[in-house]
């Protein structure tokens, strides 16, 4: 039996936003979504669960190691077009052409957000039918793998996020988990690692709401027009 991964994508993602109060409230049933979900190992969990307890516990010192480990670097960056545009006028029609993606699904991206910011994009992800959300995931999986392996070799628990959200769409781990830092390589700079990215665009129109999620949603259903009312 296949189980699904929409809430497993929603307390990820979750996971991966500024850790001030109000994101922290929600994470004792994000914990309890990840604790119970059969597709991420034993260890996996475990290391998901520590996590959680430490954003819970850490209060100013959790948001001062997040500034320091996503918001002062390239390599770990959240935003993915900055892996792949850097500063380029391409970042400004991709980030067009991703905030079209969503709209054709029926979803509105809060004005807040950007639409490259890797919680949104996995929000979106776990609104799409399995399948095309493993797809969608797929096109920027070599991204993440790159991000995935900055965290490790800075022996960061964030590492275990990132690593989540690949065994979750099936994509093939740089590192198992409870592995030592040491077996990862050096990172390849990433304007040779992938000069043509993936578009973003690979995800089914037919999103699909998920009920019960663990935590706020940042991508909001269309309303439906006038004339189809």
């Amino acid at each position: 039996m296949k189980h699904g991964i929409s809430l497993p994508l929603r307390a990820l993602a979750h996971l991966l936003r500024y850790p001030d109060a109000a994101m922290r409230n929600p994470l004792p049933e994000v914990r309890s979504t990840l604790e119970a979900d059969p597709a991420l190992g034993k260890a996996r969990r475990a290391e998901l669960a520590a996590l959680a307890d430490r954003l819970l516990a850490g209060g100013m010192r959790a948001e001062a190691v997040y500034v320091d480990l996503f918001d002062r670097g390239r390599g770990t960056s959240l935003y993915l077009f900055e892996h792949v545009h850097g500063d380029s006028r391409d970042r400004g029609p991709a980030m067009v052409d991703l905030v079209k993606t969503y709209e054709q699904a029926g979803l509105l991206l809060d004005p807040s957000e950007l639409p490259d910011y890797l919680p949104v994009l996995l929000e979106f992800a776990s609104t799409q039918p399995r399948q095309e959300a493993c797809a969608f995931i797929g096109e920027f999986a070599h991204i993440l793998q790159a991000i995935a392996q900055t965290l490790r070799q800075r022996d960061s628990d964030y590492f275990s996020v990132i690593a989540a959200v690949l065994e979750l769409a099936g994509v093939k781990q740089l590192v198992p988990a409870g592995a030592s830092a040491g077996a990862v390589a050096e990172e390849e700079p990433l304007d040779i690692s992938w000069a043509e990215p993936a578009a973003f665009d690979g995800c089914s129109t037919q999103g699909q709401a998920a009920p019960n999620t663990p935590q706020p949603v940042h991508i909001h259903r269309r309303p439906p027009s006038a004339e189809a009312r």
